[in-house]
């Protein structure tokens, strides 16, 4: 293979063999090798599928937005900001324009699979609001769900008894991903209903009381959670893609 000038540093070339060279040495090409590999599959199945079409005047919207939040709206500053990162204009907008392009194909890659896949997920993307009262001795925890019982309050109890910093917030915790409750917390708070106390529950070498204060569930329209779920499975049809290329490295 031909050498080729990859770099001029101080009028001195590095070709194209000696960066690779570099890059393998501080152990960074497989990385490097990975990004193209990851663009090329990208591009192809692009052309595959048609190359979509992406109104000039989204990107142009998406680039003011960017600038507006980046505080880059004085054209000297932008542009100061563009030769700070190494790129011009119709660089930086080719960028946004692809990225406008990878999420049309995030969808159609992910599409027949996605409903599955947020059922399978569901249970850790629901959350449950939890108050918890925290002891070391099963039969304080029983005793106190007794007091709360015969009318004591529940914050109250957290306040003057719970060994965890939740006892300033009145047992509060806040909400949480139900998938990733312990066990036998889990399994009691799938069955309860809000305002429902669980216990005396043994989790992690204690005994707790817990109150459901309200059950938060996620929904796939939710854009955030459709997002993240199509970038879970873009990233899993990524690597099933990579590991069927073969790849042979060309420069001595």
């Amino acid at each position: 293979m031909t050498s080729q000038s990859f770099l001029i540093v101080d009028d001195q070339p590095i070709f194209l063999e000696q960066a690779l060279r570099y890059l393998q040495s501080c152990g960074k090409l497989g990385l490097f090798i990975g990004d193209i590999l990851r663009q090329h599959i990208i591009e192809q199945e692009q052309l595959k599928l048609g190359d979509p079409q992406i109104e000039n005047a989204l990107v142009e919207q998406a680039i003011i937005d960017f600038r507006i939040q980046s505080q880059l709206t004085d054209p000297k500053r932008f542009q100061e900001w563009l030769n700070s990162k190494g790129i011009d204009y119709p660089t930086f907008h080719n960028q946004f324009a692809f990225n406008f392009k990878l999420d049309k194909l995030k969808g159609l890659v992910t599409s027949s699979s996605l409903q599955n896949y947020y059922n399978e997920r569901k249970i850790f993307l629901d959350r449950v609001v939890l108050s918890r009262i925290i002891v070391d001795n099963p039969d304080v925890a029983e005793e106190l769900r007794e007091q709360i019982e015969t009318g004591d309050s529940f914050e109250q109890m957290a306040r003057e008894h719970s060994l965890t910093e939740e006892r300033l917030a009145n047992g509060m915790m806040g909400a949480i991903s139900i998938g990733t409750l312990p066990e036998p917390l889990l399994s009691e708070v799938i069955k309860a209903e809000a305002g429902t106390i669980l216990g005396p529950l043994q989790v992690e070498g204690r005994w707790g009381l817990f109150r459901v204060e309200q059950f938060l569930p996620s929904s796939l329209e939710d854009f955030q959670v459709r997002q993240a779920l199509q970038n879970e499975l873009f990233e899993r049809w990524l690597g099933e893609r990579l590991q069927k290329l073969n790849v042979k490295l060309q420069v001595s």
